[in-house]
């Protein structure tokens, strides 16, 4: 009887830490598709268009769907691991980051997301300009050559060098008829 009593407190702490890395688990996916939802909603509630709203709802019920499908799944995994099978630590790692390039996929996926990138991506051009514009006139009026100047100088030297080969074969041409 007392052979049973370790295995008994080794199997009730191995079921503990289990059940501890579950909750944390479902804590961490809560916490996880609450920031999902947050950023969705503030994506969603820039799109004006009716269809691109349903689009994107569409998307974040999927992607909700593929989260709730790995909560099965871990409950499922758990459960095994209760029943005796030996399940790899990294099979739960790799639900949930399947399960996060299966969500992301679904939401990227939508016209909602593309508008918000597209945007995004415009804003940063805008922004990049802006920044290139002031810093070529920091440089003009420091006296620095600019990207502008150097490009100039050099389409003026290929120009330059057209016209003397342009030159050097008119004057090839007049050699050839002053010799005959």
């Amino acid at each position: 009887m007392t052979d049973s009593q370790p295995q008994t407190q080794n199997w009730n702490a191995f079921v503990e830490q289990w059940n501890e890395q579950l909750l944390e688990a479902l804590e961490e996916n809560m916490e996880a598709q609450a920031q999902f939802v947050e950023s969705w909603t503030q994506t969603v509630e820039e799109t004006t268009d009716d269809e691109e709203m349903a689009d994107g709802v569409e998307g974040y019920a999927r992607a909700y769907e593929a989260w709730m499908d790995a909560s099965r799944q871990m409950v499922e995994r758990v459960n095994d691991v209760a029943e005796g099978e030996d399940v790899d630590v990294e099979e739960f790692r790799d639900i949930w980051l399947n399960t996060a390039n299966e969500a992301f996929k679904e939401v990227m996926s939508t016209t909602a997301f593309a508008k918000m990138t597209g945007e995004t991506v415009g804003d940063v051009l805008d922004a990049q300009q802006q920044a290139d514009e002031t810093a070529e006139s920091t440089l003009r009026t420091l006296g620095f050559a600019t990207e502008r100047d150097v490009v100039e100088v050099g389409d003026r030297l290929v120009e330059l060098e057209r016209r003397q080969h342009a030159v050097e074969q008119k004057l090839d041409r007049v050699l050839e008829e002053l010799q005959e």
